[in-house]
């Protein structure tokens, strides 16, 4: 009996010795890996399941880094606390980078782009009969109060020879959806195509809308990665670390689209922004197409892009001074 109890006692410290070095090990893996901060442009949504699908499948830690992602307080974190040296990469939209820069020399550059075409759309209801922007007249246009929106309504209308004063903007804020519903305004910009298109038709409702690249507008990347000059300059090795494992992220949710819907759904912040599961799988039909082809692999990015972009907002007055791709676009190798 002695003997029983002394091999269990036995057996119990060697169980509990392979534990702790278990335990050491996984913690001195952690603090190997180097902690860099990403901030999203809003909460979890289908747009960033890659990401999460990287972090969830190490991919990040094949790379050596522990990615802690951040929801913004305000819209415009990803590009202060990026500017700032307070995060390492922001997720951005490439006019108001591009403004930023000419306007305010803010430093920071784009080095991949995560969306390969727009995604923002004039939104309606169907019963409003509005399929393009000669519809518009007359009509009703609620958007969030940015110069830019009023801008793209303006170049679309001029595209297809209509009168901009013709249209009456309404700033709704954030309340693009339910000013809609409502029927306070008759159509809307700023919605997006992967996201509000699914969840008013979940709702019930049933929608048009159209493309502004369709109407004269440049073709522009929707979400782009940013970073510093300065992390650019000094980091280049660790930011070409982040996006190999985002492109791996990223080939897993091309190849495996349902796992990688259970993974970002297991991510989502329900307080804030509880996900629909039917809405983000539409989304992910959506985007998938829209975020890598095989003339525009995930997160490359073009010179003409940015080019035609620049050229746009300076001729619609909504940059001071014509800037160089340069000082917006970095090539990260």
């Amino acid at each position: 009996m002695k003997k029983i109890v002394l091999l269990l006692i036995v057996l119990i410290l060697i169980l509990s010795a392979v534990g702790c070095s278990t335990g050491n090990s996984s913690r001195e893996k952690d603090e190997q890996l180097r902690e860099i901060d990403v901030v999203l442009d809003w909460y979890p949504n289908a747009l960033h399941t890659f990401l999460y699908v990287a972090m969830d499948k190490g991919y990040f830690a094949e790379e050596g880094l522990k990615v802690n992602v951040q929801f913004p307080a305000n819209t415009n974190d990803a590009l202060s606390l990026v500017a700032a040296n307070q995060a390492e990469i922001g997720l951005y939209y490439l006019q108001d980078i591009i403004m930023a820069r000419a306007n305010q020399n803010v430093p920071v550059r784009s080095i991949g782009a995560v969306v390969q075409s727009p995604l923002n759309i004039v939104l309606s209801l169907k019963e409003q009969g509005i399929t393009s922007p000669k519809d518009l007249v007359g009509k009703t246009v609620g958007y969030a109060g940015t110069e830019l929106s009023e801008a793209l309504i303006k170049s679309i209308m001029n595209h297809v020879g209509a009168d901009y004063n013709d249209v009456t903007m309404i700033d709704v804020g954030f309340d693009l959806m339910s000013s809609m519903t409502t029927k306070n305004v008759d159509a809307t910009i700023g919605c997006l195509v992967n996201h509000e298109v699914p969840q008013l038709e979940e709702e019930g409702f049933e929608v048009n809308w159209f493309m502004l690249d369709e109407y004269g507008v440049p073709a522009y990347y929707e979400s782009v990665f940013l970073a510093s000059d300065e992390t650019i300059a000094k980091d280049s090795e660790m930011l070409a670390s982040f996006m190999r494992a985002c492109k791996k992220g990223f080939r897993d949710m091309q190849d495996h689209p349902e796992e990688s819907l259970e993974i970002l759904m297991k991510h989502q912040n329900e307080e804030n922004f509880p996900l629909s599961e039917t809405v983000e799988r539409k989304s992910l039909e959506t985007l998938l197409p829209l975020m890598a082809s095989a003339d525009a692999p995930f997160l490359s990015q073009s010179e003409t892009v940015w080019q035609n972009n620049i050229e746009w907002l300076k001729q619609e007055g909504l940059i001071d001074r014509r800037i160089q791709v340069s000082d917006v676009m970095a090539e990260i190798e």
